[in-house]
C-alpha cells in the first residue's frame, strides 16, 4: 500500500460552484485510486470512487461526481492539499529485479496460468464476471461459451453495444454473423441483410425479452441473459444499425448504466472491445480486478494506458479464451466430484 507523501495533515480547500455543470479552475481531479480527504481534522474516505471526477463534500460525507453532475452550491474540493491517495495494487512484497516478460501484457505468456486463475476465482472463490463485451464474441464463436457461463451462473451482467446483439440474434435466427454461415464460414446468399432481419424480427416484439417471452428467439447469449435474469446494457452508438429498441442511444444514460454494474463488480473481463473497455476501466476503481482479452496486443496496452493500471491483459483469440475458460471450469468441477466420491 502506497500513500503520496506530498501531503500532511491540513483541511482541504473547499469552493463553491456558483453554476450547475462548472467549478472553479483550480479543482481537484480524481485518479481511480483509493482517495482520502482531511476535512474538520479527520480523514474521511471518498465514495464512488473513478477517475475523472471531482470530490464534492456535503453531509453525506465526501463523494466522486462527474462534472455534468455538479449542481449550484456544491462544496468542491480545490487544489490538493489534504488529499491522500492509496494505492491498493500495490504489494510491498513484488521482485522488482530484472526479468523478461515482466509485463501484464505480452503474447507470450502463459495464459493457460492466466485462465487457470480466472476459473479457481469462478469456481472456488464464488466470484462473477461483469462483462464488456464486442460483437467479435459471436464471430469467433465464442457466443456458445459465453451461454455457457452465464447459464452456470458466472455471469452478473453484461455491457456491450447494439452489434453484439444484433449479431448474436441474427446468428441464433438465420445460422450467420454478418452474413457468414456460423458453420461452413462461408458468406450466404443475401446474407448481408440478415443482421437488419433479425433487428425487424425483434421490432415485431418491442423487446428482447417479449421477444424471448413469446418463443421467438431460442437460444444465444441475449436469450440466456433474458432466461436467467441476467442484467444487461445495450450502449448505442452512431454506426448502430435500428438500433434494437434495447439500445440506450443517450450515451449519457448509458454511461450512468455501465457506472451502475461497475461500481458493485467483482471481476470485469473486457472481450475484443477497446471503446466499450477503456470507458469501463474509466469508471472503475483501481481496486477492481480488470482482465482484457484481445487478439491485437495494441487494444490492451491502451486500456493500461489510459489509467487502468490494475487492468491485466491477455493476447489471444477471444472465442478460444471463452472456450478454454468453460473447459477449465469444468475441470475443476470434475476433479471436486471424484474427490467426494472418494
Amino acid at each position: 500500500m502506497i500513500l503520496n507523501k506530498l501531503n500532511i495533515n491540513k483541511n482541504v480547500l473547499l469552493k463553491k460552484a456558483i453554476l450547475d455543470k462548472h467549478v472553479p479552475d483550480d479543482f481537484y481531479s480524481t485518479t481511480n485510486h483509493a482517495t482520502f480527504v482531511y476535512h474538520n481534522n479527520q480523514w474521511i474516505k471518498v465514495k464512488n470512487q473513478r477517475m475523472d471526477a471531482l470530490i464534492v463534500i456535503n453531509e453525506h460525507g465526501a463523494i466522486c461526481k462527474k462534472l455534468r453532475e455538479i449542481e449550484h452550491g456544491d462544496m468542491v474540493v480545490c487544489g490538493d492539499t489534504g488529499v491522500k491517495i492509496i494505492n491498493e495494487n500495490n504489494d510491498d512484497k513484488v521482485d522488482n529485479s530484472f526479468n523478461f516478460m515482466n509485463n501484464y501484457v505480452s503474447s507470450e505468456r502463459r495464459n493457460d496460468m492466466l485462465i487457470k486463475d480466472l476459473a479457481y476465482e469462478l469456481f472456488y472463490n464464488n466470484k462473477k464476471l461483469t462483462l464488456v463485451a464486442g460483437p467479435v464474441v459471436v464471430h469467433t464463436g465464442g457466443d456458445y461459451y459465453l451461454s455457457e457461463l452465464i447459464r452456470q451462473n458466472y455471469v452478473s451482467s453484461l455491457l456491450t453495444g447494439n452489434a453484439l446483439a444484433v449479431h448474436d440474434i441474427e446468428k441464433n435466427l438465420y445460422g450467420t454473423s454478418l452474413g457468414v454461415c456460423a458453420k461452413s464460414g462461408r458468406v450466404t446468399h443475401n446474407g448481408y441483410r440478415n443482421h437488419m432481419r433479425a433487428i425487424n424480427h425483434v421490432m415485431k416484439y418491442g423487446s428482447i425479452k417479449r421477444t424471448v417471452e413469446a418463443k421467438a428467439l431460442h437460444s444465444g447469449i441475449m436469450y440466456e441473459c433474458v432466461k436467467n435474469d441476467i442484467p444487461f446494457v445495450l450502449a448505442g452508438s452512431l454506426r448502430d444499425d435500428g438500433p434494437l429498441p434495447d439500445t440506450v442511444t443517450d450515451i449519457i444514460k448509458a454511461q450512468d448504466a455501465y457506472s451502475q454494474h461497475l461500481q458493485k463488480a467483482e471481476i470485469v473481463l473486457v472481450l475484443g472491445t477497446m471503446l466499450h473497455g477503456i470507458a469501463s476501466g474509466n469508471m472503475l476503481p483501481a481496486k477492481i480486478k480488470m482482465i482484457c482479452v484481445d487478439i491485437n496486443s495494441a487494444v490492451v496496452t491502451k486500456l493500461s494506458d489510459r489509467g487502468s493500471s490494475q487492468a491485466i491483459g491477455i493476447v489471444t483469440d477471444v472465442g478460444l479464451f471463452l472456450n478454454l475458460l468453460v473447459t477449465e471450469i469444468d475441470k475443476l468441477k470434475n476433479k471436486l466430484g471424484t474427490r467426494l466420491a472418494t
